[in-house]
């Protein structure tokens, strides 16, 4: 699965797609497949501002239990109650259904993160060691 160039990365294996000053937050598709089957998460509540590299939540897999940090800093205005009931919705659509939060951010709150190009350098490096 090719990662989507409309967002940006996280060197921590985060997406973050910015329409206006809202943002979508997600984890890749490198991260769902080092992690395996997802078998429960822990978000934040809606209203939770959240730092730039603040702990966003927790993800269960079969593997291990891993955390999520915030890609930018603002505000959870939604949190992706289908994960509840469906956690492995992350592994199916990890771009889209499997999103983890909606955040209220600032403009350009995502400019210093990586390009889709950087990030697939990044992800190709890791998986040479």
């Amino acid at each position: 699965m090719a990662e989507p160039r409309d967002r940006r990365y996280t060197r921590t294996h985060e997406w973050v797609l910015v329409d206006g000053e809202h943002a979508t937050v997600g984890i890749t598709n490198f991260a769902q497949e080092q992690l395996g089957d997802v078998v429960f998460v822990e978000l934040p509540q809606v209203g939770a501002p959240l730092g730039q590299g603040d702990s966003l939540g927790n993800i269960e897999s079969v593997k291990a239990v891993s955390e999520v940090f915030a890609p930018v800093a603002g505000e959870v205005i939604e949190v992706n109650e289908n994960l509840q009931d469906e956690p492995d919705l992350m592994n199916r659509d990890p771009y889209g259904d499997g999103f983890l939060v909606r955040m209220k951010v600032a403009a350009g709150a995502a400019d210093d993160l990586l390009d889709v190009d950087a990030y697939e350098a990044l992800v190709a490096e890791e998986g040479a060691h």
